[in-house]
């Protein structure tokens, strides 16, 4: 019995000082990551021109790695063959924490099923940290059409099935997949009108030379505002603080067309799971600041950040809905 008794109270003494030790050993974990993430400067590998949504991100990031590791933290715009130089960069560049990638989602999601030879496999030459941000897209029509509502679209293509057209920045962008998965998910036929961007399309929208059109919100708010665009849904599931009176596609009973465009965080292969944790953790805090969210706000955005792992599956389950959108619709690049 007093061997039996003696046993037990081992056992517990070693349960609790293991038990103890946990938070040490966690603590340590953390400050062995804190001090690796101190110990050189960072790169932020923007693979589009400066200016842009991508860019900006780039530098709120850099901005705010700089200011909590006391190291200098330097953007570069890595620009060209659609953003896969910059990928490029990043993919062969050491896996420490130190170079980082922030992307757009069309080619973390999109590009893989559409372009033929796609250089990348994103899941295993990548570490998934964070999504950024996100900016809701919008089903816009010119008054011209006469179209008011989402309902009205439906009725009116279905009357005379292809012959309404939609206006994308071209094709196998994600606004023209966007009308892809719209014509799929309401069971219409449209005819898509290809750009070469979202300039040229929208001022062809707002003429009233083609009747429809997704875009980002930002791009059309201003011409929803003053009238000069009609605003039928919000391609999300859940109606954006950004345009809290524009209503959802969901609500208008089409369901399906969740499209948002979004920006990531990316770091090289080898990249150790605690250093991507912390990353993700520190990009929250800095897209929290009052400040980055007027920013964010100005540019019709909304902080988006997640753990790698959500943001490891939000990236694959995407991929899987372009994957079917692109293959069921017979869509090839340009």
């Amino acid at each position: 019995m007093i061997s039996s008794i003696s046993m037990l109270r081992n056992s517990f003494l070693a349960a609790t000082l293991a038990a103890l030790a946990l938070p040490v050993a966690l603590a340590q974990g953390a400050a062995d990551v804190a001090k690796q993430l101190s110990a050189e400067r960072f790169t932020i590998v923007s693979p589009f021109p400066p200016g842009g949504p991508v860019d900006m991100l780039a530098r709120v990031l850099g901005d705010g790695l700089a200011k909590r590791y006391g190291q200098p933290a330097v953007v570069e715009n890595a620009i060209g063959a659609a953003g896969n130089i910059g990928i490029e960069k990043v993919k062969r560049a050491k896996g420490d924490g130190h170079t980082l990638l922030v992307v757009p989602a069309g080619n973390l999601t999109i590009n893989p099923t559409l372009m033929p030879k796609f250089p990348f496999d994103i899941e295993k030459d990548f570490v998934p940290v964070t999504m950024l941000a996100k900016a809701p897209n919008v089903l816009v029509a010119s008054p011209a059409s006469g179209i008011k509502s989402a309902k009205d679209l439906v009725a009116q293509a279905k009357a005379k099935p292809g012959t309404l057209s939609y206006a994308s920045p071209g094709i196998g962008s994600g606004l023209h997949l966007a009308g892809e998965l719209f014509k799929q998910q309401a069971g219409v036929d449209m005819l898509h009108v290809a750009y070469k961007g979202t300039p040229p399309a929208l001022n062809d929208v707002l003429g009233g030379v083609v009747p429809l059109m997704f875009t980002n919100l930002p791009a059309a708010l201003p011409f929803i505002q003053n009238g000069k665009l009609v605003a039928l849904g919000i391609t999300e599931a859940q109606r954006t603080p950004v345009a809290p009176n524009i209503p959802t596609l969901a609500e208008q009973g089409i369901q399906g067309v969740n499209v948002t465009s979004w920006y990531g965080v990316l770091a090289p292969a080898g990249t150790p799971p605690a250093v991507a944790e912390q990353l993700a953790r520190d990009a929250a805090a800095i897209l929290a600041q009052p400040e980055i969210q007027a920013k964010l706000q100005g540019q019709g955005m909304v902080q988006a950040t997640m753990t790698p792992a959500a943001f490891a599956k939000a990236m694959k389950d995407e991929t899987a809905v372009w994957a079917g959108v692109i293959k069921s619709r017979g869509i090839k690049a340009e």
